[in-house]
């Protein structure tokens, strides 16, 4: 993998005008604004699969994961991205897209070898870092260990020693919140910075479509755009009232977020009690057969999770597996198994999901959302057979 010639050409016109000046006059001591980093390396997997293999697969379109009819993407290089190629995608799906499309076997050891040598890096400016997955991190750099206190400075010094010692490009967003970086960094993806001063953010937040904002997915965000919510802007103009009365306490959130009140902090190492996927149709489901399919990338993406989710983001497993079903008039209801051999890989979770959506029987209504998730967790491999098989109906 070669490394553009300009590397701040990918960068944004938010990075160009305001990353530029902190050059010159790097953020002061006083000032109370949080400096906030959002790392993200870029397509992660596949860019280390050309970088190892580059006779092969550089300047290619490649995609990490099982091979069609039953695989799953993990991660496309962006050779094939134009495409619609996507990580959680049926290979299949991907295959009919993308002529020519490469698919390469996934080398978990090899990519968390990766992750630990670049989260070494991140720890030589903070100890505050909030690990995401193996290729993504939150990190507080308001007070950092060593370099100005600029979160710009601090960030370019980052993807540069992430270049020179491991081959790779990252991207990284700088702004007062988690919210606001880490939709900065997308922003300059691949391989660019974006950086938000406090003072700009809200004109930042203003620019923004909806579908940008945390906590929107395509169906809530067709229900902004029925009552006339597009933007950020249009959000910031919508009484908090209003949202609550349509979204619940969700629209409390979505108020908060546009106002650029998001206070959460970096927690570093968090412990988590469970891991889990979910995700909402804009159709009704009544197929156990479709269900299943549809849980495919739900299950590849609480796989992936569970591969970073322990400390330092080191792979954890899972005893209790519970999948969720929401009909089209919200009741919600679980089914849930507990193992002796704590589980980790998409074909387990499948295999569970199966038994699950069979057992007592297939469900009786259709369904607008299905997810997974895996608790009980721990960085053990165990041994032994299933459990026993409970089913819960909140």
């Amino acid at each position: 993998m070669s490394r553009p010639e300009d590397a701040d050409k990918a960068e944004t016109k938010a990075d160009k005008s305001v990353a530029g000046r902190a050059a010159e006059s790097p953020i002061r001591e006083e000032e109370a604004a949080r400096r906030i980093l959002h790392v993200d390396m870029d397509a992660f997997y596949a860019s280390i699969e050309q970088r190892d293999f580059p006779g092969k697969y550089a300047g290619e379109p490649i995609a990490v994961g099982g091979d069609p009819p039953k695989g799953v993407v993990k991660a496309a290089s962006y050779e094939a991205r134009p495409h619609g190629v996507r990580s959680a995608q049926p290979a299949v799906e991907a295959d009919r897209q993308c002529p020519g499309l490469i698919f390469v076997p996934p080398r978990m050891e090899v990519y968390q070898e990766e992750s630990r040598r670049i989260r070494e890096i991140l720890h030589r400016y903070t100890d505050i870092i909030e690990p995401l997955s193996l290729d993504e991190a939150y990190l507080d750099v308001t007070d950092p260990k060593k370099g100005p206190p600029s979160g710009t400075l601090i960030a370019r010094r980052i993807r540069e020693e992430i270049y020179e010692e491991t081959g790779l490009t990252a991207s990284a967003g700088v702004g007062p919140s988690k919210f606001v970086a880490k939709v900065a960094t997308g922003q300059g993806k691949p391989d660019g910075l974006t950086v938000i001063r406090p003072e700009a953010q809200m004109e930042f937040i203003a620019g923004l479509p909806i579908g940008d904002f945390h906590g929107i997915g395509p169906v809530t965000e067709e229900k902004m755009q029925e009552i006339g919510i597009e933007s950020g802007a249009d959000l910031q103009e919508t009484s908090e009232k209003t949202l609550r009365r349509r979204f619940g306490k969700r629209g409390g959130h979505f108020k908060r977020l546009a106002m650029g009140e998001d206070d959460r902090p970096v927690k570093p190492d968090r412990e988590r009690k469970s891991v889990g996927a979910e995700r909402t149709f804009s159709e009704d489901i009544s197929e156990p057969k479709e269900m299943l399919s549809r849980l495919e990338p739900i299950a590849e993406r609480v796989a992936g999770r569970l591969g970073s989710a322990g400390p330092e983001g080191t792979p954890v497993r899972g005893r209790t597996v519970t999948l969720k079903l929401k009909s089209h008039d919200h009741d919600v209801s679980t089914r849930q198994t507990t193992l002796r051999r704590a589980v980790r890989s998409r074909e387990d979770l499948m295999r569970l999901a199966e038994r699950l959506i069979q057992r007592p029987h297939p469900p009786e209504e259709p369904v607008r959302l299905l997810g997974l998730s895996v608790s009980s967790l721990t960085g053990r491999k165990e041994g032994g057979e299933q459990l026993e098989l409970d089913f819960d109906r909140e």
